[in-house]
């Protein structure tokens, strides 16, 4: 499984920083059981996602203050982001650890993230690997995911394909493209669940369509092929097209001979050659490819190799 790479992404929300002076940051405080009701934080985010950041701090403060765990959380964001504030990675971590003994799962996974980088803090693997796992039994898919990519891994934690497939699942089945792909591929290659080609293709085919490139690619093989599918090498055509102009390699070398060949789309020898050199420079070669080329013609070769470098270049877009 060679191209599901562990990708712990903090998933941390980006923004520009405000220009005004944030007003001096509270030390986080343990709110006691006879704290009055919180305030509703949901003024804290909608200013957050309008951009308003110091509004968003004043509110996420006050409804923290009162023990609200999703605004510790957005205080932790605020932090780890610099947004409104200066960036503090040791005051983020106060904040998201508060959030996290609350049983915020979005404080939990970042938290992960943070102890497995070691920002704000030393790495720290055994917590890290806590937090992320009770955050994914809490259903973050994010947190799922990585901790299938640690299971399939298997250095960090044990190697379990099966548990790996389960949470998989968990985050395939709450439209996380990228758990769609690696789920996917599990089913197409049999491992931690049964082999099912058309299992596969569902899940490829929902990561496709969320414009997960690699899904885009292993889809239009399984269209091409029918695989799971009902055959449709037009479909397949499409796909590899669009992953191609997106540079998957792969897909440029399967355009390629599509092109070549004449199936799924109309035969364009030129085209051909285009994505083949376009290919190769990605470091997709073809024998099969460099004999088609040998029968073309020198004009043909030579509008074919002008336009793979005006590709390359990032010149006018390809007309296939």
């Amino acid at each position: 499984m060679n191209r599901i790479a562990f990708a712990a992404a903090l998933l941390l929300m980006t923004g520009a920083i405000a220009a005004a002076q944030a007003p001096t940051p509270p030390t986080p405080q343990r709110p006691d059981a006879a704290a009055p009701a919180s305030p509703p934080v949901d003024r804290a985010f909608g200013a957050y996602q309008r951009g308003y950041y110091l509004t968003a701090f004043a509110e996420a403060t006050r409804a923290a203050q009162a023990g609200d765990p999703k605004a510790m959380t957005l205080l932790g964001e605020l932090y780890a982001n610099g947004q409104g504030i200066p960036r503090d990675d040791a005051k983020a971590v106060d904040w998201y650890k508060l959030a996290a003994e609350r049983g915020d799962r979005e404080a939990m996974f970042v938290l992960a993230m943070f102890r497995f980088g070691g920002r704000g803090g030393p790495r720290d693997r055994d917590e890290a690997v806590k937090l992320i796992t009770e955050a994914a039994r809490l259903g973050h898919p994010a947190a799922a995911y990585n901790l299938a990519l640690l299971h399939l891994d298997g250095q960090t934690v044990a190697q379990d394909f099966a548990r790996a497939a389960e949470l998989l699942k968990t985050a395939a089945t709450a439209g996380l493209p990228e758990a769609q792909y690696a789920l996917g591929t599990l089913y197409k290659e049999g491992r931690g669940v049964t082999a099912d080609p058309n299992e596969a293709a569902r899940w490829l085919g929902a990561a496709a369509r969320a414009d997960y490139t690699d899904a885009q690619v292993e889809y239009a093989i399984a269209l091409f092929n029918g695989e799971g599918v009902p055959k449709d090498e037009a479909a397949a055509a499409a796909l590899f097209r669009k992953a191609a102009r997106k540079g998957s390699a792969i897909a440029q070398n399967r355009l390629a001979r599509i092109l070549a060949a004449g199936r799924g789309l109309p035969a364009d020898p030129v085209e051909a050659m285009k994505w083949h050199e376009i290919a190769k420079a990605g470091g997709a070669s073809d024998t099969w490819l460099e004999g088609f080329i040998q029968g073309l013609t020198p004009e043909q070769k030579t509008a074919a190799e002008k336009a793979a470098k005006a590709w390359l270049a990032g010149l006018p877009p390809p007309r296939s």
